[in-house]
């Protein structure tokens, strides 16, 4: 997967090339300090410290001297980002001493910037690499973190199936000595998982609940579920071949689920977690679940299928209602749910729904503090209305209006009554390249969850 390294071992700062860091606002105190050939220079070429530009500083012997690259937001990743493909390669170090807080902004925005997915095609060139004297430990967890959602989103469905993220999940829980569990087939009817039953029984590949648990039981308790539709064709409602290309992406729950768990345990913070991840394939056969259908679900609502293109809803329902069982103190849970979210908000803002104030004022504020913003979509109970089914307790759809929110409104008929509880409707994607934004598998929001739940096992 992405295997480049990012970061030079310290020991070789000695060999490694200045690098100013200089915003606007700083840039004339910068200059000044400069040797007047400096400033000739940066005027040649106009340089005046935009946000994502850069600028070589010859040494007047056909060498490199330095660079300068221009940055915005000081504490914002993205704003380093650009740095890794822009310089030429080789070691970087920074030419000035940076705070904690920049240093790990710095830190995980050039490894942002320096991946590249090369399971299968190598990449065209090795990025510039970043020598710290004191790397930030937490910067390089959250970056594996954000790498592990990318990877795992980026891997076409014949190498990330559901028995792949069995055993991805599997591997997490032996390397932070967690627990798991699979309950994979037809083992999910005899346990009362019958909705994931229904979606992913046509694939030729099993559906299964994974289910890992770590943590002290003295510690608060936090069950993170994650979407994992390893692919969508829509089922029987089948998508347009435009909007199934790119559905190896429908588990990005899921891969935001793992990662925000790997991380929790990585950082051994003092949590007790539940991880459940419905995986399957919407696939269509002979025995796919059908338009008109009523399926039972574990709490036991029945609902009518009026569509099966809107199947992540109903694999997350019996998951959540599991999680529900066992009683944790909030409830997370992360899904590539719906269109609609990203046609209200782009593909860069995740949809944040929930039932509890504080519980998502807190995600609120932990996307704005680290620069991973998310936004807050309303639970108008109203638009249940448009759930209703003649037939069976509710439907999975049944209108083109306020389709995130309905989507959301179902899950909520899953959780229990007053258990704190956030979703998000997150795109876990990006469509095009940007620096420290490749096209391709993304996150977005994981590091305000980790920044949330960080402080939330500080309190």
């Amino acid at each position: 997967m992405s295997s480049t390294p990012t970061h030079a071992p310290a020991d070789a700062t000695s060999a490694a090339q200045p690098l100013h860091l200089v915003d606007r606002d700083g840039l004339a105190t910068w200059r000044a300090a400069q040797p007047a050939a400096v400033g000739a220079w940066l005027d040649a070429n106009r340089f005046d410290a935009a946000p994502g530009s850069h600028l070589l500083l010859p040494a007047g012997d056909a060498r490199t001297a330095s660079a300068v690259l221009g940055i915005g937001d000081r504490l914002d990743p993205a704003s380093y980002a650009h740095a890794p493909m822009a310089l030429p390669g080789g070691d970087w170090v920074p030419a000035a001493a940076l705070d904690d807080a920049a240093l790990h902004a710095l830190q995980l925005g050039w490894g942002l910037g320096s991946y590249g997915f090369d399971r299968y095609k190598a990449r065209a060139r090795a990025p510039a690499r970043l020598v710290l004297a004191q790397p930030d430990a937490e910067a390089r967890d959250i970056l594996a973190a954000c790498v592990r959602v990318r990877d795992l989103v980026n891997t076409p469905t014949q190498d990330m199936g559901p028995e792949q993220l069995e055993d991805i999940a599997r591997g997490m829980a032996e390397v932070h000595g967690a627990a798991f569990e699979a309950i994979t087939g037809d083992d999910l009817l005899a346990r009362n998982f019958p909705a994931i039953h229904a979606v992913g029984r046509a694939s030729h590949r099993a559906p299964r609940l994974l289910a890992l648990r770590w943590g002290d039981a003295s510690h608060p308790h936090v069950a993170i579920v994650g979407k994992g539709v390893c692919f969508d064709t829509g089922g029987l409602d089948i998508k347009p071949a435009d909007g199934m290309r790119n559905m190896k992406k429908d588990m990005g729950g899921a891969a935001h689920a793992l990662a925000l768990a790997e991380l929790v345990m990585a950082r051994r913070l003092p949590l007790r977690i539940t991880l459940l991840v419905p995986a399957v394939e919407n696939a269509i056969g002979p025995d796919a679940f059908r338009p008109g259908e009523v399926i039972a679900t574990r709490t036991g609502v029945s609902v009518e299928i009026d569509n099966t293109d809107a199947e992540g809803r109903v694999i997350l329902g019996d998951a959540l209602a599991y999680a529900g069982e066992q009683a944790p103190d909030l409830i997370l849970d992360f899904a590539t749910l719906t269109g609609a979210a990203r046609i209200a908000l782009g593909p860069d803002l995740p949809a944040l729904f929930s039932n509890d104030d504080a519980l998502a004022q807190a995600w609120l504020d932990a996307g704005m503090q680290v620069r991973d913003p998310l936004w807050r979509m309303p639970l108008w109970r109203p638009y249940l209305r448009y759930l209703t089914s003649k037939v069976a307790d509710m439907a999975n759809a049944g209108s083109k209006m306020a389709g995130s929110v309905t989507a959301a409104l179902y899950l909520e008929r899953f959780v229990p009554k007053d258990m704190p509880w956030a979703h998000l409707d997150t795109y876990a994607w990006n469509d095009s390249d940007r620096p420290g934004r490749p096209a391709g598998g993304e996150a977005l929001g994981l590091r305000a969850a980790y920044a949330m739940l960080k402080a939330r096992a500080a309190g």
